[in-house]
């Protein structure tokens, strides 16, 4: 068990010397979930808001896939993005391979269904007297959905986190897409599996922490201001 105690002292050391390696995959962590954060946002809420309040002819056969590709496969994503974005695929050209921007897509396909399935199922739990008053109060289209928005705004957070928990504990995405190089596309989780993988037990220990520290406080901040607007 000595190991245990000594990797752990070890990981605060590396921590608190602000060792290089150790924060630039953190930086990259955090480089590629904004990215990949913003982009599913953008593109998820939209989309499962009108899911959730529309009604349209086939609309619980795309509520079915939607839901099936909540249990996609990382290494299945990463296989078909690989061959898009690869030297022979169709975008190539582009530069997508081993680059944050070319993680950011397969983090996105991952973490897109979970914010769309969330939100329909956040605007779907609307009271139904809701669009009916804000209809009296001559509320027109634009008003209503941003009033609905708003009334499952908490919901809609729970969407949020679900997908950043999916993201920021990716890994199969991330070595096939980014291959895990140093300085470069090496992120918290790839480098943990790698340095622990060498036996390099206190890196990866310095890393996990650093990773649930970055949890925790999205968390905490994420609960403070729920208790400010519940005041």
């Amino acid at each position: 068990m000595n190991y245990i105690s000594d990797g752990f002292v070890q990981a605060i050391g590396l921590i608190l010397s602000m060792d290089e390696e150790t924060w630039s995959a953190v930086v990259v962590t955090v480089k590629l979930t904004m990215l990949s954060m913003s982009v599913t946002l953008a593109l998820g809420l939209p989309l499962g808001f009108l899911l959730g309040y529309l009604d349209f002819p086939g609309k619980p056969v795309v509520r079915t896939v939607v839901d099936t590709l909540l249990a996609l496969p990382t290494v299945v994503v990463g296989l078909l993005v690989y061959a898009f974005i690869s030297n022979r695929g169709p975008l190539g050209g582009y530069g997508l391979l081993f680059s944050i921007r070319g993680m950011a897509i397969g983090q996105t396909i991952l973490a897109l269904p979970i914010v769309v399935a969330l939100t329909a199922s956040a605007i779907e739990g609307l009271d139904n007297r809701l669009k009916t008053t804000l209809a009296t109060l001559g509320a027109n289209g634009w008003r209503m959905a941003a009033s609905c928005l708003m009334e499952s705004r908490f919901a809609l957070l729970v969407a949020a986190m679900t997908a950043y928990g999916r993201i920021v504990a990716e890994v199969g995405v991330s070595m096939m897409l980014g291959g895990n190089i140093k300085w470069h596309t090496r992120t918290i989780t790839t480098a943990i599996t790698l340095e622990t993988g060498k036996g390099d037990f206190a890196l990866g220990m310095a890393l996990g922490i650093l990773l649930l520290a970055m949890s925790f406080a999205l968390n905490a901040a994420l609960s403070f201001i729920r208790r400010r607007a519940d005041a």
